[in-house]
Parts: structure tokens; C-alpha cells; sequence
């Protein structure tokens, strides 16, 4: 891939063009959870994704004058699905989704892959990424954004709880498969530590340098480092990298197989024991 705006010194700042006909808000939560506010430009309806806070995206959401009709749940850890019930009494006819036989709490709507939802008007197609739950799902807006839940961090992925390392590479595999421009909303702040391990990997790969300077600044001020971009996930990400077969992630995990180097990296980076050698 080929990226000219991203390299040493590159802008790794992204937000959603007003063109796209939705807006996205960022609403910290706990301790490192990102939760989400999507609007509808034309219609003010919005949807919440994992709202284990309700009371910040109401507010958010009355700060910005829309209204929210819909949760999207991506999966039924406590700090992502545990206020789906707290929010349904405190709205009214709320609809909220999750992902089929992920048994969320307070789920009305159960979807799986290429079921698509509507809040207001735009389009929220379904992908199904089972591994870190067995019924986690990503949702895919106007073709312009994903909210990958535990699927996905920044340079980082989810823990295999209930799956294996292929069904991981699978989802993976389907995101890679997304436009290079499409915007990445995660569901922890983890960047700092994805991307000190990515740096471990590939010592030599100067955009994941460039990356960790620029999240260790914006971070130092306050800033998010979300969104990323499948772009970028394909060149910094050791994940990612493994799934493409990139050679430096490979060799590092001493394999030439992908899933075996999938399984390598998220048992190294758990491990811990990387932290002493950089």
C-alpha cells in the first residue's frame, strides 16, 4: 500500500468529511473505553455505540441537537453493553442491536453479517467478526466508517476469549478488504502500548515510529487517537501485518503462516515480556 500522506513526520489525524452525511463524536468513558455518538446530518437521529455511560452521550447528544433512537451494541463485555439497559428507561422506544447469539443485555434486535440498519438516513451495514465474543460484530456506516469494538484497536487487537486465532485473522481479513481510506472508531485507548509492541516487531518500519511519536503527542494534549484508517493499520499494525503476510511480522514470529503468526503476536504482546527488550 502506498500512502503519501503518511510517512515519517505524517499527519495520522482523521475525521469524517462533512460530504459523508453523518458526523461521529468521541465520548471517553471509564478509564480507557471509547464510546461513540452518530449523527444523522440530515435528520438529527443518532445512534450511540456501546454506551456504558449513557448519562455523557445524552448530554453529547443534547449539546449537539440530535436525538438518539438506536444503540449499536458490539459485543457483551459489561463496559461495552452494561448501559444498554440504564439507557432504554431513559429513552423512550429505543432500539438496540446486537450481534446474533452474543446475548447482550437489553438487546431488542439481534443482526448478523450484511444485515442492514437504518438510523436516519444512513446505511449500517453488519459484520460479523466472532473471536473476542462469539457474537461480536463491527458496524460499517455510508462506507466511510467501521466501529470495530474489541476487533480492533489501534495497531492492536482483542484478546481471543472465546475464538482462535483463524476466526481473528478472519475478521481482519474482512476489514482489510475495506477501502485504504476507511475510518477505524475502536472501542479502548490502548494506542501507546499497540504501538510500542509494533515497534518491538518491526524496529525498522519507520511510519509505526512516525505513528508513536505523533500518538504520544496528541495524547500528552489531550487528543484522541482514534480514528485510524485501514491504511494505516496495513502498514503499522503487527496484526494486520501478519494477516497480509508481511515479511518482517512473519519473521519475527518465526513462521511463515499466517494464523500461526496471528496466534504468536497475541500471545507475545499478552505476555508481557517485551516490555523489558525495548
Amino acid at each position: 500500500l502506498k500512502m503519501a500522506a503518511v510517512g515519517a513526520g505524517g499527519d495520522f489525524d482523521h475525521s469524517v468529511e462533512a460530504t459523508s452525511g453523518m458526523a461521529v463524536h468521541i465520548v471517553p468513558a471509564l478509564s480507557d473505553n471509547y464510546t461513540y455518538l452518530l449523527v444523522c446530518n440530515k435528520t438529527k437521529m443518532a445512534a450511540v455505540i456501546d454506551p456504558v455511560e449513557p448519562a455523557k452521550l445524552i448530554a453529547k447528544a443534547e449539546a449537539v441537537g440530535a436525538r438518539i433512537t438506536t444503540i449499536l451494541t458490539t459485543h457483551n463485555h459489561w463496559d461495552h453493553a452494561g448501559g444498554n439497559k440504564k439507557m432504554a428507561k431513559l429513552i423512550d422506544g429505543l432500539v438496540i442491536y446486537g450481534g446474533r447469539g452474543d446475548n447482550a443485555e437489553a438487546v431488542t434486535h439481534e443482526v448478523g453479517e450484511g444485515d442492514v440498519i437504518e438510523v436516519g438516513a444512513l446505511k449500517v451495514s453488519v459484520i460479523e467478526t466472532p473471536c473476542h465474543t462469539k457474537g461480536h460484530v463491527c458496524y460499517h456506516v455510508n462506507d466511510t466508517a467501521v466501529f470495530t469494538g474489541d476487533t480492533l484497536f489501534v495497531a492492536g487487537c482483542g484478546n481471543f476469549n472465546t475464538g482462535s486465532p483463524k476466526q481473528m485473522l478472519d475478521a481482519f481479513t474482512k476489514l482489510g478488504a475495506l477501502p485504504v481510506h476507511t475510518l477505524l472508531y475502536v472501542g479502548h485507548e490502548y494506542t501507546k502500548s499497540n504501538l510500542a509492541y509494533a515497534r518491538y516487531v518491526e524496529p525498522t518500519n519507520k511510519t509505526i515510529k512516525a505513528k508513536q511519536i505523533w500518538a504520544e503527542a496528541a495524547l500528552a494534549a489531550g487528543r484522541y487517537t482514534v480514528p485510524t484508517t485501514v491504511g494505516e493499520e496495513a502498514l503499522t499494525s503487527p496484526f494486520f501485518r501478519a494477516v497480509t503476510g508481511e515479511s518482517g511480522v512473519l519473521n519475527h514470529c518465526s513462521t511463515d503462516d499466517r494464523v500461526a503468526a496471528m496466534k504468536f503476536a497475541r500471545e507475545e504482546k499478552s505476555a508481557g515480556d517485551w516490555r523489558s527488550k525495548v
